[in-house]
């Protein structure tokens, strides 16, 4: 039986949103499941994000269309290269290329428009403060902002039949220790993609930020990650 308790849950198919999916499931929220083709350069995250959605028995999956390209400025939707092998200690300073300008907030709008449709006063989403203390959408301080704002912003708001809470139950953890909370709650990483730059069959380059950090938190769990990589992950400094 559904839960009446629902709540709006930005997917991307990588390994934060689905964790956070999981963390929502298992707080008893009927989710609805938002993922966005906003202009990135590959769609195997939207392949993982129907994956994900699909094993995790969501019922509710939307695939909006946005299209970044036209205003570009990121290296996951212009021609710009994807940084590769950085340091993980140079990840934590500075705003990287793979920033897309005001993505969350775009996000969390739709996700906001959704939410007072369904008469639902949740909205979770994957942001992490440790791995990128650039992305300035990343933060606490913008999430809290982003909740007062969205308390003003919708007719439901106004006439005091909503309140709208943010929840974001991964902001202050490693990323080991995010793979630790899905693992216990189930979460099938193999099938996710967290890749900024995959091949063609998803398969992750093992490299760039997202790829260096998630192989990381693995070992921090003493597992080997499910994901695909175009060479073994074991082999990748």
């Amino acid at each position: 039986m559904a839960s009446d308790r629902r709540a709006v849950v930005l997917l991307s198919g990588g390994l934060d949103s689905s964790t956070t999916l999981a963390i929502a499931q298992g707080e008893g929220f009927d989710v609805h499941a938002l993922t966005f083709r906003y202009g990135q350069r590959h769609e195997a995250e939207l392949a993982a994000a129907r994956r994900v959605a699909a094993a995790m028995g969501v019922g509710d999956h939307i695939v909006a269309e946005i299209d970044l390209r036209m205003f570009g400025g990121s290296a996951l939707t212009s021609d710009i290269e994807v940084p590769k092998g950085r340091a993980i200690e140079d990840m934590s300073s500075g705003i990287p290329v793979t920033y897309v300008p005001a993505r969350n907030t775009i996000f969390l709008s739709f996700a906001l428009a959704w939410a007072e449709v369904l008469e639902a006063s949740d909205i979770f989403i994957g942001v992490n403060a440790l791995d990128y203390s650039g992305y300035p959408d990343c933060r606490p301080e913008y999430i809290h902002a982003y909740e007062a704002m969205s308390n003003l912003a919708t007719k439901a708001g106004v006439e005091g039949r909503q309140f709208m809470k943010i929840h974001t139950p991964l902001i202050s953890l490693t990323k080991g220790q995010i793979i630790e909370r899905g693992l216990g709650l189930g979460v099938d990483y193999g099938i996710t993609v967290t890749c900024y730059d995959p091949g063609d069959k998803g398969e992750a380059c093992g490299q760039c930020d997202a790829c260096l950090l998630r192989l990381k938190g693995f070992s921090e769990n003493g597992i080997h990650d499910p994901a695909t990589y175009k060479v073994e992950a074991s082999a990748i400094a």
